[in-house]
């Protein structure tokens, strides 16, 4: 995230997305042939895995870089990172995973985390103050839009809908090539878009920000799906997923350290709701996240 944020002032979003996903996508595949992993694919097996590109790999790549453009790369990561708040009730729904009563407590800890980070001050102030007609101000609901704490909360909840779409994929294909192939085709859709309407989004790129585009590529996608793919092969899923709860804990400390973001005091508190709700979140579904999962997310 940090690395993103850094490049993005100087190109354009959705052919930074596209490229986060598409050369992955390509060394994954490459992986999957040099571990001879299974590659075919049945008929309904592309249909999943459309339907899984299309989700998490272009909503979802594409909402965090337009959001990303807007917002910090550390608040970012925690909104981004509340979509365990949103796998648990879909997972609730579709598969009668039990949640619990200190999950449900967690749920709605994190959405009042993820209130507090996303909705603007000024709503959160007429809210404790008791003032009604300040939430009808129309200004505001813009304001929510272009901070890009929306668009966050969009990228949130496609990626949790692709951990639920996931299971369906991996009935079908490998998980490894499930991974390659939906960051290829869902980066596809996103680069067609930037030729569309980013003209010429390479032309600023400094040595600096192409290496910041290379290390989210390589590192942040295609070398951290295959730790991810090594590490449940072993069964440590439990441990494993306790360990994503870092994740938006080091977007915050590096985006303070190296680009200088700073939260409001509500935002702060928002977080440490949020953290906390993640951390019961990923705990309540540890059992959803298999090894198929965990690789493709």
């Amino acid at each position: 995230m940090v690395a993103m944020k850094g490049a993005l002032p100087h190109t354009a979003p959705l052919f930074m997305a596209s490229l986060r996903l598409i050369p992955a996508g390509a060394v994954v595949l490459l992986a999957g042939v040099w571990l001879k992993r299974p590659q075919a694919i049945p008929g309904w097996g592309w249909f999943w895995l459309a339907l899984f590109a299309l989700v998490d790999g272009t909503l979802f790549q594409g909402f965090l870089a337009l959001g990303l453009e807007r917002t910090g790369a550390g608040l970012g990561s925690v909104m981004i990172d509340s979509q365990p708040l949103a796998v648990a009730v879909m997972a609730r729904g579709l598969f009668g995973e039990e949640i619990g009563t200190l999950g449900w407590i967690g749920l709605l800890w994190g959405i009042l985390g993820i209130s507090l980070l996303g909705l603007p001050d000024q709503w959160i102030m007429a809210l404790f103050q008791g003032q009604v007609d300040g939430l009808r101000d129309a200004d505001l609901v813009t304001q929510l839009w272009q901070g890009g704490e929306g668009l966050m909360i969009l990228a949130a909840l496609s990626m949790a809908t692709g951990t639920i779409l996931i299971r369906y994929v991996c009935r079908q294909i490998d998980p490894v090539v499930a991974t390659g192939w939906h960051m290829i085709l869902g980066g596809i859709p996103l680069y067609l878009l930037s030729l569309l309407w980013e003209p010429h989004p390479w032309q600023e790129l400094s040595v600096m920000d192409w290496g910041a585009i290379a290390y989210s590529t390589l590192f942040g996608s295609a070398l951290a799906y295959g730790i991810f793919f090594s590490l449940a092969a072993q069964g440590n899923l439990t441990s494993l997923s306790a360990l994503t709860f870092l994740t938006p804990v080091f977007a915050l400390l590096f985006g303070n350290l190296f680009l200088a973001e700073r939260l409001t005091p509500l935002q702060w508190l928002g977080v440490g709701f949020t953290l906390v709700s993640i951390y019961r979140s990923e705990e309540h579904t540890s059992e959803l996240q298999s090894p198929c999962n965990l690789v493709c997310r």
